[in-house]
């Protein structure tokens, strides 16, 4: 590969991991950890979350999402919603409390990114989405196709 191409590639991890460590920093700021938080924007997005739904779009073990719910249900901030439950999955909902705990959070966390989107715009914050999606897919192929072919020492590779 050729060093533009390398470089290019290193932009774009160390951008994603200083986008993950601005979103990573305001939780801490604001008490809250990061798959808390992750569980809270599926929340938002949704009005209800399943473990299955967390893990599969934000590639994370079963195992910490499951932790992460059970804290929260311990604390009085979800509960179960077995109305909403697709199949034999466990829907989760916030609770009166988890409202007055999570609200605030949420309000403030919206209001931080709607002013990211104003400095940005919205049709770049579009383009930008799309170009991951893009970039995700493409990768996502390339792995597929070196699991196919192997790591070039006779070994096949597991993702």
């Amino acid at each position: 590969m050729d060093k533009n191409k390398l470089r290019m590639l290193n932009e774009i991890n160390s951008a994603i991991i200083q986008f993950r460590g601005n979103y990573s920093a305001w939780c801490k700021a604001h008490g809250i950890g990061y798959n808390e938080m992750l569980v809270m924007y599926s929340i938002r997005e949704k009005g209800y979350c399943t473990q299955k739904q967390i893990c599969d779009q934000y590639l994370l073990p079963r195992q910490t999402i499951n932790h992460v719910i059970n804290a929260l249900r311990a604390q009085g901030i979800l509960r179960e919603q077995a109305s909403l439950a697709p199949g034999r999955e466990k829907a989760f909902v916030l609770t009166e409390r988890g409202e007055s705990y999570m609200g605030p959070f949420l309000a403030s966390m919206n209001a931080m990114e709607a002013r990211a989107v104003l400095r940005m715009g919205s049709e770049k914050l579009a383009e930008l989405t799309d170009l991951m999606e893009q970039y995700s897919q493409a990768l996502r192929k390339a792995m597929e196709e070196t699991r196919e072919t192997g790591n070039g020492h006779g070994e096949t590779l597991r993702f």
